[in-house]
């Protein structure tokens, strides 16, 4: 059993070398399809020894299959540039190469733990929170522009181990869009000359923002392992 590990990036410099360096022990190839980066992500994954290549981006499940399509070998492990095989993942998937897989399994599915707000989240619906991540080329393709999912034509197994999930961006983009929000409306759109009335439109146009953000993650999370 031979894998090919695939990564699908724009601007992750900062998060992809410790993604990249998780797979080594793990993946057969690394591709990268990356959409036009505009820092070094390119540079970064062929010093890796990834095999890299461009692919203009219209949406998530377009790219992931086209990433897909680009892996040589026979089973695909799907990893976002913001998570990690953990140790555990490494044994487990170890074992699984060193044997044939049982007939009939055309993916497997695995726990992936996030760390969020300083602590890694066991609880919450956060956790086992699994995806099915590790899967036959041949027998899955992902459907979805925005929340995509992947379709596995097969039996779906559990492998042990967990996927490690980071997402400091999701923090600093919610600690930041509803203060903006607020003074978009209280002060850039002199909301602050209609008194009170302003600071409560203000205000509630800034809760509405850190809402739908809140929500979206929320949704993304349940239904995809996709870029946050």
């Amino acid at each position: 059993m031979k894998i090919s590990a695939v990564i699908i990036t724009y601007n992750e410099e900062d998060r992809l070398p410790d993604a990249l360096a998780s797979l080594r022990e793990v993946a057969d190839e690394i591709v990268v399809v990356d959409s036009h980066s505009t820092d070094r992500t390119v540079e970064i994954a062929r010093e890796a020894g990834a095999r890299v290549m461009q692919n203009r981006f219209e949406d998530y499940g377009q790219q992931k299959n086209f990433a897909m399509a680009q892996a040589g070998h026979e089973w695909v492990l799907n990893l976002d540039a913001d998570e990690r095989v953990s140790p555990d993942l490494q044994r487990a998937i170890a074992g699984l190469k060193e044997k044939d897989v049982p007939t009939g399994i055309a993916a497997f599915a695995i726990k992936r733990k996030t760390y969020y707000l300083g602590r890694w989240i066991r609880h919450s619906g956060w956790y086992p929170d699994r995806k099915v991540r590790l899967f036959r080329k041949d027998a899955a393709a992902w459907q979805g522009r925005v929340h995509e999912r992947l379709d596995v034509r097969g039996a779906v197994a559990r492998l042990d181990g967990a996927i490690l999930h980071f997402t400091y961006r999701d923090i600093l983009r919610l600690a930041i869009l509803p203060p903006v929000t607020f003074l978009r409306h209280y002060v850039w759109r002199l909301g602050v000359l209609d008194g009170y009335p302003g600071l409560v439109i203000a205000t509630v146009q800034s809760w509405g923002t850190a809402m739908k953000y809140l929500k979206a993650i929320a949704f993304k999370r349940r239904n995809t392992g996709t870029q946050a």
